[in-house]
This record gives structure tokens, C-alpha cells and sequence, in this order.
């Protein structure tokens, strides 16, 4: 019987009854009893009136009926300490019983009750329990000091408890030495100026042997303990990292960051000559990775903790890159954090992958994500300098996207490339001055104000685009007002005849009209300044700039080495001291990293220079542009932006630019002078112009009917039995699947050849390569009689779980009705995947072509195929399959295609079509070869149908 019983409602006199019954010579009455006024207490209501009843109940060989009394005992103490003291007899009676669970069960609650009247009556038993013979007993006694020191300190201190919990550090059983440490360490929080944990090398000693031994959480407590020791030398602290290392591997994440911290600390005293500081470098690594495959809560105080790691050894993780590659089903707090460590390892080595990431996810959909990829396209810039030209390059194709918030971000961080790289990028600033009339909000104006100022004598109507922002001057927020009133000075001591006007109105504006004591006090500032000495004036306004910083949001390097010290731990999070968040500052110890030791004064070696830092030779490994593609069909994948009509996928994959034609042609047309930079980069330099389907960007992102696709639809295959009604219990299903106007949907045919009515229709898909998912519920609106046919339009879209499928286009279903649930598996069209803006620009397609590795390349026969070359390519656009370039060599027609799939991979296809023989030659090309083979069953199918 279930213990529901004990919660039965209330009867007039229940505490009458009960104290009968507590007082019942029957020990299964009694046990009932106490069960019955613990379900009481559970439940809020005041069952203290029974305190004397249930401590006689304490006499008891019973461990379930003591353990009861116990808990009991523990609430109710506090409210009624007089009662309480009659408990004391039987606490000392079971601290001396022969069985240890009794023994620790007396001793942990006589730690809970915290009541200062008994505490002194404890003392006894405590010191009893503390030698005891049992380890059980001695770890539990051990907790139970510091629940005491908590209560009465002094008493604990006059006792001797302190210098026994000293002793137990020495214990022959590792779960009381952590337990031992714990207690200290709790101990000494709250008292910093005592020096409890006296550490030295052999007590180190005992705490790293018992560290192999005792569960996660002791040595969590034990490698704290270890991060507070300060070796005397480098060869203790190697010794001490040697020892922890192995806990790297550990399955709790605590243990691992606990670890982490102490070789972190302990890094700081060996030498970088040292081959063993290279091996502890490579060790870091994998179990900071792993990290990063829990959950999303563990990852992000994972990443919190890396972005720490990452700003104090850079060279950790330099090669870990990829691991940062945000995944489109992070929650965004995840993705946020990802980016800024992604900038933190961008160094020259990997700067192509890092924009390649950062390109897609400006074409993400959440907006809070977009403007920090943006930003970071400008902090990759000014941090790399071997960069920044594609960078510009990569936010000026953004900025002709036209998608506001994405146009005002690249505005904000080319301000501060030109004050990175003054007179390098001034070229651009025409394409930016065309989109002055969309800027409205503050930071992005105030940026674009300060451009037009500071390159006025480049910019013919820097006068008139000045005064229109003149025009609301009362309304603009403060920093656009003093960032205005700023330039029209600048413009004025550059072209004084043409712009006395503006400069007077504007200082009018400032002093006299505003309210704001800022904007007033530097209007006359440069008002005393131009009536006095204008040559001082030119001076002061426009002189030379300081170049801006390489990273402004570093941690300051104290504070990095206090938090260094508080991995693992709230601080961590925060990235703040715990002062700066523990109330009362109880507890709150500054830490810091210990002194290098004198050798390791030498010179960094390239080996081990931060990312970023030049050095004499290339790094180790660049990956190829094949590499970047990783696994195919990993949850790297991302589905389109949202539900089914929507074709323009913005989908970040892996590392991939998935157009190939280097960075800077994923979105939209280059300004003109742009398109035959060079890059620097062993990628083909990308073409100046890239096709409308592509370049509309997210603009159009809610238009269904855009695209280069025909009404039409695509090839639509005729229904195939999917369920045999002989495995179904009597349920036939049909269907074939339909892509329309970027919809994809599933007609299904449903036949019930049973004897009883159907209804309650659901579905469900298993994980699949493209995330294939039911965008609606299966609807069947009225009861499925015996023999019936119904046909049903399911729509779909691409923003299920993605999974990679053998076949790739493999499809596992459930479906269930009233009578049970029925499970089948069916193979989809590959084209039915083929979005239309999949038709790429010419230039873009050779670039790709030759940037896509020869190895990549499949090449297929289609037989028995008497269409010519035009019906071909129009059969093939009517599925989204765009031919590009037709060219006719040796009497053979060559047509250039390309199609695009719902995430993101571009295939480029080439079609020799010797006119007279039904077989035609097909070549493919893609990053990700998998799916070539399924692509050429999609041109056999649409071609022969």
C-alpha cells in the first residue's frame, strides 16, 4: 500500500488520536503514528504539540522509525529548545550503538538542530563519533563541526574540534579527508584570517592520494582546497599537475573546471621552455571541448569560463575553432558567447573560416545575433589585420542587403575600421552615404555623422547631408547632437566659405536652444575657440587621432587573475570578484595567480604565442576548404529561417561558405571597385556581382512567390502504397511528396479496408538528413468509415532534428488512429529540397567551380533520353534546377547549371547533350558529395517524366 494514505484530510481531535497512538505499547501502531504526523508536518499544519509523544518514540532499535523521529525532531527543535533537551539522552545513548548508520544518523541531526542550548550537550558525542572506528561515521562528524562552528564558533574552537578536523586530513579513508577538507575550507571562509588549512607538501601529498579515491564532490572539495596552495617551487607545482591532470577526463563537469582551475594557477610557475608546459597546453584542450556537448545551461557556464581561459592562454584552444561554431538550435545565450570567444581565437590562421561563420550568421534571423555578427565582421578586422580588407569587403555586401538593423550595424564598426586604418577603406564611404535615409537608430547615426565630418573634404554634399540632420536636431539623442555638433565644426574648418551658415546655426542650436549642460558647454567651447584663433581651433578639432585599440573588451589583467582563481564557481559566470555579489562580504577572500618563477621570464616562443601574434613561421594547419565541410549532415545543419513557404535558408553550416566563391559573395552586389580587389587569399578572388536571387537577402526574406522559380511546381511522382493495409491492421496509406511555390508538402491517400470506423489521426517523423518535419497537425476531419478513401495535403518544412539517414533521403514515419500506432519508412524525391534562389550568378559559378576540389566531382550517365537541350533546361527550371550558361563545343550542347538545397548546399552541375543520342553525360559538383548521387536521380526522374 502506497503512503498516500497519510495524507488523508484532517478528523476533529487527529492530535488526540495521534498522541494515542504515539503512546500505543504496538511498534507498528507507533511507526504508523509518527508516519502519520510526518505527512502532517509535510503538509504545513503544526503538529509541535506532539514534541514529547514522538521523542519517546526516539528508544527504538527501528532505523525507519528513528530516521522519522529524527526528521521531526530537526523542524520542530528550533520552535520548542526546552523539548528538545530530552532528545540529548538518546543522541549520546546513539552515538555509543553498534550499528555506524545509527551512530552518523545521531550525529548528522544533532548537526541540524540549531539550537544553542543543546549544542554544548553535543560536544561529547561529537568528539566520540570523530574517532570513531567506522569512516562512515568520521566523514558525517566531520560535516557536523562546521554545522556547529556555524552555530557557536568558540564553542568549537575551546572544544579542540578544529585541530581533531585537522587530523582527519591524515585519514586512511579519502571520504573523510574530503570531508574533512570541506569542513576546513567552510570553516575558513568565514574566518579568512585564520590559517586553518595549514597546507604543506605532505599534506598535499595525502590530499592528492586521496583524490584518486573518493567521489566527484570530495574531489571537487580537495581540488579547491589544492587551487588555494601556493608551491614553493616549479617542480612542486608540475609534481601537484602531474597528479591532477588525470582528472580532466572526469564525467562531471565540476570536477573537470575544479581541475582546470588548479592547472590554470599552477601553469603560472612553469616555465614555457618547458616541454612539459606544451603537454599540459594540449591536455586543456579536449576536456574544454567536451564540455561543450552538455546540455545548454552546462554549456553556457562552460563558455563562460573558456572566454576566461581563452583571454589568459589564447594558445589553448587555438586550434579548437570549430568546437565554437554556433549550431542554429543554440538558445541565443549560448550563440552570443560563442561568437565573442570565436573572435578571442581569430588569428590570420583561421580568419578565412571565422568570416565564412560570420557571414552566414549575419543572415540569421534573430536579430540580437545578427547585429553581434556584424560587430564581430569589424572586431575580425581591426584584431587581424591581414583581414580587413575582406571584411570591409564582407560588410559592404551586408550593407546592400538593405535589411535595416544589418545595414546600421556595419555602419557602427566601419567607423571604427576607418579609425583603425585611417586613409585605407575611404573609398567605400560613397556606398554608405546612400544609406543615410534608413539609419534612425541613435549609435548608427551618430557613426555615420562622425564618417561624413571626418572625411568631409572627400565628400562633395557633406554640407547638405549635415544640415538634414540639422533639421531635428531637438529630437536627435544626445550622442547624435554632440557627434553633429562636432562634424559641422570639422566641415567648417575645412571649407569655411561654404559653410559659415550651418556652423552658426548649429552653435545657436547648441548654446542657446538646449537644455543638455554636455552639448551646451562644448558648443561654446568651440564657439570661444573659432572667434578667437581659428588656426588653434583647427588644431585642437582636427587633430591626428590615436589608433583604436586592438580587443576594448578584455578583461583588466588583475581582475582576470582573481577570476582565474574562481573557475568553476559563480565569479566565473559573472566575470566579476564575488565582492562584487556576496552580500555582507562573508566569505570573500581576493585571490590571485602566484609569481612567475624567474625562468620563466624567457621569451615566448612562436610555439606558444598568443593567436593573432605574427610569427616567424605558418601555422600548422590551415584546413582545406574540403575539411571545412566537416560531416555533412552533423546537427551543424540548420534549417531554413522558418515554416514551410519560406525559401531564402539562411542556414549556418559548419564552416562552410556554402556558395565556395570566398567570402565575399554570399550576400548581394559589390559597389563598383570593389569587385577586383584582390584578397590575399589563395581562394579565387570573388566576382563583382552576384545574382538578384541571392543578393535580395533577407529584404524579401517574407515574399513566397520571390525567386527565380516558375509557378508551375516541380515534378510531382504519382502515388506509391507507403502502408500495405495487411501491416496496418486495416489502414491504407498513400502518397508522394509535392513541392509548390517553395512549399513542400506530403499528399497522402488514406484507405480504411477494416471493419471499424478510424479517427484520432496524428503523425510524427523521425530525425532526418534535412530535418524534414509536418509543419501542421494530419487532419482528418470527419471519422474514416470502413472503406473510405480520404486524401489529405500535409504541409512541411525543414526545421525539424536533423540527423544524417542511410539513405540520405530516408524517411521514418508514425502514424496513429484510434486503433494503434503504425510505423513506415519511405524514400523522398531529392528535389523537392531544390529552393528556388538556386540560381547563381556566371561568374560566381566558374569562381565555385574551380574553388570546389576535383575530388569532389561525380559523374553520371542519363539513358534513354530524347529531349532536346532547350526542353531539357526548361523541364529542369520547372523543379528548380537553373541552367546558367549554354554553350554548343564540337557539336555537343553544354549546358552549366545549379541548384540550391533547403540547407543551404549549393550543387553545381554541367550537362553534355550530343543532339542524336539519348544518352547525356552529367557531372556534379558540390562540398558535400553525398548528396551528388541523389541529385542525379532527381534529373533521371524529372528528365524521363
Amino acid at each position: 500500500m502506497t503512503d498516500s494514505k497519510y495524507f488523508t484530510t484532517t478528523k476533529k481531535g487527529e492530535i488526540f488520536e495521534l498522541k494515542a497512538e504515539l503512546n500505543s505499547d504496538k511498534k507498528e501502531k507507533k511507526k504508523e503514528a509518527v508516519k502519520k504526523v510526518i505527512a502532517s508536518m509535510t503538509v504545513g499544519k503544526d503538529v509541535s504539540a506532539l514534541f514529547p509523544d514522538v521523542v519517546n518514540c526516539m528508544q527504538t532499535d527501528n532505523l525507519e522509525l528513528k530516521k522519522l523521529v529524527y526528521l521531526y525532531l530537526m523542524n520542530y527543535a528550533k520552535s520548542q529548545p526546552d523539548m528538545a533537551i530530552m532528545a540529548v539522552n538518546t543522541f549520546v545513548k546513539d552515538c555509543e550503538d553498534p550499528n555506524p548508520l545509527i551512530r552518523a544518523l545521531a550525529v548528522r541531526t544533532m548537526g541540524c538542530i540549531r539550537v544553542d542550548k543543546i549544542t554544548e550537550y553535543l560536544c561529547e558525542p561529537l568528539r566520540k563519533c570523530l574517532k570513531d572506528e567506522d569512516p562512515y561515521v568520521r566523514k558525517t562528524a566531520a560535516v557536523c563541526v562546521a554545522k556547529l562552528h556555524d552555530i557557536n564558533a568558540q564553542l568549537v574552537e575551546d572544544q579542540g574540534f578544529l585541530d581533531t578536523l585537522k587530523d582527519l586530513i591524515s585519514d586512511s579513508n579519502p571520504m573523510v579527508v574530503a570531508n574533512a577538507v570541506a569542513a576546513l575550507s567552510e570553516i575558513a571562509e568565514s574566518h579568512p584570517s585564520s590559517n586553518l588549512l595549514d597546507l604543506n607538501p605532505q599534506s598535499i601529498n595525502k590530499l592528492l592520494t586521496a583524490l584518486n579515491e573518493c567521489t566527484e564532490w570530495g574531489q571537487i572539495f580537495i581540488l579547491d582546497c589544492l587551487a588555494n596552495y601556493t608551491p614553493k617551487d616549479d617542480r612542486e607545482a608540475q609534481s601537484i599537475c602531474e597528479r591532477v591532470t588525470p582528472r580532466l577526463s572526469h564525467a562531471n563537469s565540476a570536477v573537470v573546471l575544479s581541475a582546470v582551475k588548479v592547472l590554470m594557477k599552477f601553469m603560472e610557475m612553469l616555465s614555457k621552455d618547458l616541454d612539459y608546459y606544451g603537454t599540459l597546453l594540449k591536455k586543456l584542450a579536449p576536456p574544454l571541448v567536451t564540455l561543450l556537448s552538455a546540455e545548454p545551461e552546462l554549456q553556457y557556464v562552460a563558455l563562460r569560463n573558456i572566454n576566461l581561459i581563452v583571454q589568459k592562454r589564447p594558445e589553448i584552444l587555438k586550434h579548437e575553432m570549430k568546437v565554437f561554431f554556433v549550431k542554429y538550435n543554440d538558445p541565443i545565450y549560448v550563440k552570443l558567447e560563442k561568437l565573442d570567444i570565436m573572435i578571442r581565437l581569430a588569428s590570420q590562421a583561421n580568419i578565412a573560416q571565422v568570416l565564412a561563420e560570420l557571414k552566414e550568421y549575419a543572415t540569421e534571423v534573430d536579430v540580437d545575433f545578427v547585429r553581434k555578427a556584424v560587430r564581430a565582421i569589424g572586431r575580425c578586422a581591426i584584431k587581424v589585420e591581414q583581414s580587413a580588407e575582406r571584411c570591409v569587403s564582407t560588410l559592404l555586401d551586408l550593407i546592400q542587403t538593405k535589411v535595416n538593423y544589418v545595414v546600421q550595424e556595419a555602419i557602427v564598426v566601419i567607423k571604427d575600421i576607418f579609425r583603425k586604418y585611417p586613409n585605407k577603406y575611404e573609398s567605400v564611404i560613397a556606398t554608405l552615404c546612400e544609406n543615410l535615409d534608413s539609419l534612425d537608430e541613435p549609435e548608427a547615426r551618430a557613426a555615420m555623422i562622425w564618417i561624413v565630418g571626418e572625411y568631409a573634404e572627400r565628400i562633395d554634399n557633406a554640407d547638405e547631408l549635415l544640415e538634414s540632420f540639422l533639421e531635428g536636431f531637438h529630437d536627435e539623442s544626445t550622442q547624435v547632437q554632440l557627434q553633429l555638433l562636432t562634424a559641422i565644426v570639422k566641415l567648417f574648418l575645412k571649407k569655411p566659405t561654404e559653410t559659415q551658415e550651418l556652423v552658426q546655426q548649429v552653435l545657436s542650436l547648441a548654446t542657446q536652444d538646449s537644455d543638455n549642460p554636455d552639448l551646451r558647454d562644448r558648443g561654446y567651447i568651440y564657439w570661444r575657440l573659432l572667434s578667437t584663433d581659428p588656426v588653434a581651433a583647427k588644431e585642437v578639432v582636427l587633430a591626428e587621432k590615436p589608433l583604436i585599440s586592438e580587443e576594448t573588451d578584455l578583461i583588466e589583467p588583475t581582475l582576470l587573475d582573481e577570476l582565474i582563481c574562481y573557475i568553476g564557481t559563480l565569479a566565473s559566470v559573472y566575470h566579476k570578484p564575488p565582492s562584487a555579489f556576496v552580500e555582507g562580504g562573508r566569505g570573500v577572500v581576493h585571490k590571485s595567480l602566484p609569481p612567475r618563477t624567474a625562468s620563466n621570464e624567457s621569451t615566448e616562443s612562436p610555439e606558444t604565442a598568443p593567436a593573432g601574434a605574427p610569427t616567424g613561421e605558418q601555422p600548422d594547419v590551415i584546413p582545406t576548404q574540403g575539411d571545412l565541410l566537416g560531416d555533412l549532415l552533423n546537427l551543424d545543419l540548420g534549417p531554413p529561417v522558418s515554416g514551410p513557404p519560406l525559401t531564402t535558408s539562411s542556414v549556418q553550416m559548419g564552416a562552410v561558405d556554402l556558395l565556395g566563391g570566398g567570402l565575399d559573395s554570399l550576400m548581394g552586389d559589390e559597389p563598383e571597385g570593389i569587385g577586383d580587389t584582390n584578397f590575399g587569399a589563395p581562394p579565387p578572388a570573388a566576382p563583382a556581382r552576384v545574382g538578384a536571387p541571392i543578393g535580395s537577402g533577407l529584404s524579401d526574406l517574407f515574399d513566397l512567390t520571390s525567386g527565380v522559380g516558375t509557378l508551375s511546381g516541380s515534378y510531382v511522382p504519382p502515388k506509391a502504397v507507403w502502408l500495405p493495409a495487411m501491416k496496418a491492421k486495416g489502414l491504407e496509406i498513400s502518397g508522394t511528396f509535392t513541392r509548390q511555390v517553395g512549399s513542400i508538402s506530403m499528399d497522402l491517400q488514406l484507405t480504411n479496408k477494416a471493419l471499424q470506423v478510424m479517427t484520432d489521426f496524428a503523425i510524427q517523423f523521425n530525425r532526418n538528413s534535412f530535418g524534414l518535419a509536418p509543419a501542421a497537425p494530419l487532419q482528418v476531419h470527419a471519422p474514416l468509415s470502413p472503406n473510405q478513401t480520404v486524401e489529405i495535403s500535409l504541409p512541411l518544412n525543414t526545421v525539424g532534428s536533423v540527423m544524417k539517414m542511410d539513405p540520405l533521403n530516408n524517411l521514418q514515419v508514425a502514424v496513429k488512429n484510434n486503433i494503434d500506432i503504425f510505423y513506415f519508412s519511405t524514400l523522398y524525391p531529392l528535389h523537392i529540397l531544390f529552393v528556388e534562389d538556386g540560381k547563381m550568378d556566371r561568374q560566381m559559378f566558374l569562381a565555385t567551380w574551380k574553388d570546389i576540389p576535383n575530388e569532389n566531382e561525380a559523374q553520371f550517365q542519363i539513358r534513354d533520353c530524347s529531349l532536346n537541350a532547350e526542353a531539357v533546361s526548361t523541364k529542369l527550371q520547372s523543379s528548380n534546377i537553373f541552367t546558367i550558361a549554354k554553350r554548343n563545343v564540337e557539336g555537343q550542347d553544354m549546358l552549366y547549371q545549379s541548384l540550391k538545397l533547403t540547407n543551404g548546399i549549393w550543387v553545381l552541375a554541367e550537362l553534355r547533350i550530343q543532339p542524336g543520342n539519348p544518352s547525356f553525360m552529367l557531372s556534379l559538383k558540390c562540398r558535400a558529395p553525398e548528396v551528388s548521387q541523389h541529385v542525379y536521380q532527381a534529373y533521371e526522374t524529372i528528365l524521363k517524366n
